[in-house]
């Protein structure tokens, strides 16, 4: 396995980010991502020292709290808190996420191993897939041994999210544009929180550094593919597919970056956060809607590019906090 990346300590935008490749023909493209899911990549327990010492997780460790440039952070009600609840409580935030980065990433596997049987083994697309499946396993196991070292409790998703999930797998099969703008409105946005934090000069935790990165590198070929695939295909969808897919994009996104982007039911009951505290920090904060329009301004784009942000549509994207 080549990984010279491992001992970085500064984030780097992969290469396969940097710049336009615009020109590159389709099919290139598809079998470039998929060399370099070759010749670097990541395993979940060789490429993280889980037991080193500086990566120990304690849950009272104050370079868990919540600054006060991020919405919560910022309430009085949060930083009334004592210091190791305000560090626990960060620490939850995280655990709740990377467990739903978990369940997100299940359902992906899902929906690319029923779209590569829908292409066939000779499409270049079949290859990607397999590696992209490989890839995200790999997270998922990063993500469970990170989630079992904090050591909090996390909620399963509720039986109705679960029902949705499946279904979103065999979209997959059965409506592969869908299904890939799914994969943006998920990755996307924790794409952008993570890269915010890398590079904003926080002081963050060597073990959340070293997933964040290796996150980060191979996401970046998984977005590249999505957004690819869409604007290959999205133009030749009959009418009545492009419609819909115009329609249900603003829910999807608003869905998405409201699970990716704020603290789930549990967590703000478990730490009895009162609803005007949740409005101040989320409903009614201009800066986490800048935040949440920042994080999707790149699939935003994409959508209008193809067409699906539509005079008929955009209500509903500026209605649902997903556009300007």
């Amino acid at each position: 396995m080549q990984n010279a990346s491992t001992t970085a300590t500064a984030f780097e935008v992969p290469e396969h980010e940097r710049g336009s490749v615009r020109s590159e023909a389709y099919t290139a493209l598809v079998e470039r991502l998929s060399r370099a899911s070759v010749s670097k990549h990541f395993d979940a327990y060789e490429d993280v020292d889980w037991d080193a010492p500086e990566h120990h997780v304690d849950a009272a460790d104050p370079r868990f709290e919540r600054t006060t440039d991020d919405p919560l952070g910022a309430t009085a009600w949060y930083r009334a808190l004592p210091q190791a609840t305000r560090a626990r409580l960060g620490l939850h935030l995280v655990a709740c996420q990377v467990s739903l980065g978990i369940e997100f990433e299940n359902t992906l596997k899902v929906g690319l191993l029923q779209f590569a049987k829908e292409v066939g083994h000779e499409a270049p697309e079949f290859r990607y897939a397999y590696h992209e499946v490989i890839e995200e396993a790999q997270h998922s196991l990063m993500f469970r041994e990170l989630v079992q070292r904090m050591a909090l409790p996390v909620p399963r998703l509720p039986w109705i999210d679960r029902v949705g999930s499946r279904r979103v797998g065999r979209l997959g099969r059965t409506f592969p544009e869908l299904f890939f703008l799914f994969v943006l409105g998920g990755e996307e946005p924790i794409d952008f929180a993570q890269r915010q934090t890398l590079l904003g000069g926080r002081d963050v935790h060597p073990l959340m550094r070293r997933v964040m990165q290796i996150h980060i590198t191979e996401e970046a070929r998984h977005i590249r593919f999505a957004r690819e695939y869409l604007r290959r295909n999205v133009p030749a969808l009959p009418l009545h597919k492009r419609a819909s897919l115009a329609l249900q994009a603003p829910f999807l996104l608003a869905d998405m970056t409201r699970r990716m982007l704020r603290p789930p039911a549990y967590l703000v009951r478990a730490y009895d956060m009162p609803p005007d505290v949740v409005a101040e920090a989320y409903t009614r904060n201009p800066r986490h809607r800048a935040m949440v329009l920042d994080s999707l301004a790149s699939v935003r784009a994409l959508c209008a590019e193809l067409g699906l942000v539509t005079h008929r549509t955009r209500p509903l994207w500026r209605g649902l906090g997903v556009c300007d």
